[in-house]
């Protein structure tokens, strides 16, 4: 058995038990204390063991390495959406036509950091995925694209220790490097990885950022260095993800919707093994419906009641 509490426990504890002592302050009677009862222990979200579980698993480590700097926020992918919008597309789409792999997601800003470590379970994926959002630029210091190297590194030797899988990655950038150092070979990843690709977004043109912190006064991010000032416009800079996809030895794919990665993705395909495993050790059916039946029941008899009291 596991929880999974939709409300952290300690919250709604302090809120049962609240309503529980204003209840017997009030002399109210013990059908509106199972009603939180019951509340408290829907909330626990319980989970059991599911013994017919079955699930896809291939010999594939996937790794997602995503640029979370404020130019991801630059409005210049597929017409005038976000350059993250479109890597969240791409990431999903990955997941789904890689199902069984084992995935992990590193991000990097300022730092780098590995958001998630390798696991079968796909919605830990998407979900750290989905809530990402570019750094504040109050607390931006310039991009180093090399940034991530070391947690790349830490990541796919920890997956070569533990397994023989095939380790893909995906290293996912507008190559934008507003550093005044140098970019560092990435050279030593490619003995680690049987394939991949740098993924390339944002436009030549170019595009502006929006301004979504919370002090901004303006709706855009501004340029205000040297003469000409205005809203600052970030532009891909693919000499710099080319020489990254160069290094790791995979392809790179400048990246306008996410059918430009097809042709990858099914080469990867045709070389993954797949197996279909027991998963009763992960697997968890919810049966929080099962409080939800007597938990209505009582509503409805409360209700009665007050009804009957105001006529």
């Amino acid at each position: 058995m596991k929880l999974f509490p939709i409300i952290p426990i300690w919250i709604m504890l302090i809120i049962c038990i609240s309503l529980i002592i204003y209840i017997i302050i009030k002399k109210r009677d013990l059908l509106q204390i199972l009603i939180i009862i019951l509340l408290f222990v829907i909330n626990l979200r319980i989970m059991i063991p599911s013994n017919n579980s079955k699930t896809i698993k291939n010999n594939l480590d996937v790794l997602f390495v995503i640029d979370n700097t404020i130019s991801m926020n630059a409005l210049d992918y597929n017409g005038s959406n976000t350059r993250l919008s479109g890597v969240k597309e791409a990431c999903n789409y990955i997941i789904d036509e890689l199902n069984g792999s084992r995935f992990s997601v590193i991000t990097f800003d300022n730092t780098s950091r590995i958001v998630t470590p390798y696991t079968y379970d796909a919605n830990i994926t998407r979900e750290a995925i989905s809530i990402m959002m570019p750094i504040n630029e109050l607390y931006a210091k310039g991009s180093s694209i090399d940034v991530s190297l070391d947690s790349i590194m830490y990541s796919l030797k920890n997956s070569k220790k533990k397994n023989d899988n095939n380790r893909i990655i995906f290293f996912i950038s507008d190559g934008e490097n507003t550093s005044n150092n140098s970019i560092k070979s990435f050279k030593s990843i490619s003995k680690y990885i049987s394939d991949g690709a740098v993924l390339g977004y944002g436009t030549k043109k170019g595009g502006y950022m929006k301004d979504e912190s919370e002090y901004a006064t303006n709706e855009y991010i501004m340029d205000y260095t040297g003469t000409n000032f205005g809203k600052a416009i970030s532009k891909i800079d693919e000499k710099n993800l080319k020489e990254i996809a160069n290094d790791m030895d995979v392809d790179y794919i400048h990246v306008t919707n996410s059918n430009d990665i097809n042709s990858k993705i099914k080469q990867i395909k045709n070389k993954t093994k797949s197996t279909l495993e027991s998963n009763d050790k992960s697997s968890y059916d919810d049966i929080y419906y099962i409080f939800v039946i007597p938990l209505l029941i009582l509503l409805f008899i409360e209700f009665d009641r007050f009804r009957r009291r105001i006529i």
